[in-house]
């Protein structure tokens, strides 16, 4: 398949002289082809942050790390350095690369499941240290790399492999909020949550990645961006579907908004 792409693309002709450029794919982004699943949204939140990458010009700089769950293979995607890290542990590691070279650019990309569940503790932890890292939080209220179970983040009701029922607050509680608990913590500089199951949601999480990205750059503190998704395969919706979904349901528990930057705050 790969070859036949290529070959297509040699019988592409290139833009005349007097032709002006005006959409490219981002330099900081691989030319290669997307693997997540149909209706997924990772592939957008990718566009954003390389975007927000180019427009700072700091791709020399950046360091992302790939834990456990569908964002362990983003370094094929990235062009740019990425370390594998054990599920949950993100932060930890995050932690240790951003103390060694000061002058890097500190990502750490996770999903809920692998942050709010079995790292909940390492988030924590990093956000109240003041890390100099940024986060950008993928919720889709689902464990989707594994099977599709029920997540901190799953809504009230919502059925899943391990909640064929709906989720039973009175057994497991209602959905973490992590960017909210985060916020009260002395360490965070920036905290926001965003939406990616639209154009207009997807404008807001470039714009607020990139103030995540130069806050860490002025050494400000901990960052974090949460971005609502939808995970069409596990909640077995169509990719239409699946984002009005998001419109729909996430944004009625998940408050879109700013919940703490320290510049606004004086």
């Amino acid at each position: 398949m790969s070859d036949a792409i290529n070959e297509l693309r040699a019988e592409v002709p290139l833009p005349q002289e007097g032709f002006e450029v005006v959409y490219q794919r981002p330099h900081s982004l691989n030319d290669t082809q997307f693997t997540y699943c149909p209706g997924c949204q990772h592939g957008q939140v990718h566009l954003c942050i390389a975007e927000a990458i180019d427009e700072l010009e700091i791709k020399d700089r950046m360091i992302g790390m790939a834990p456990v769950g569908c964002s362990v293979f983003a370094y094929w995607f990235f062009d740019f350095d990425f370390i594998s890290c054990p599920h949950g542990r993100a932060p930890a590691v995050a932690t240790g690369i951003k103390r060694a070279d000061p002058e890097a650019i500190v990502l750490s990309y996770q999903g809920d499941g692998d942050l709010a569940s079995i790292g909940a503790a390492e988030i924590v932890h990093a956000a109240n240290r003041g890390e100099q890292i940024t986060v950008v939080f993928i919720n889709n209220a689902i464990y989707g790399m594994t099977g599709g179970q029920m997540a901190p983040t799953s809504l009230e009701g919502m059925v899943t492999s391990t909640s064929p029922r709906g989720r039973d607050v009175s057994i497991a509680g209602k959905p973490i909020h992590v960017v909210e608990m985060l916020s009260t913590l002395s360490g965070v500089a920036y905290a926001e949550r965003t939406t990616a199951h639209d154009p207009k949601g997807l404008i807001k999480t470039k714009k607020a990645i990139k103030k995540a990205f130069e806050y860490q750059m002025e050494g400000l503190g901990f960052t974090i961006v949460e971005v609502l998704c939808g995970c069409a395969i596990n909640t077995r919706r169509t990719p239409k579907d699946s984002a009005a979904w998001v419109g729909e349901e996430m944004n009625k528990v998940f408050q879109v908004g700013v919940f703490k930057d320290i510049k606004e705050e004086g």
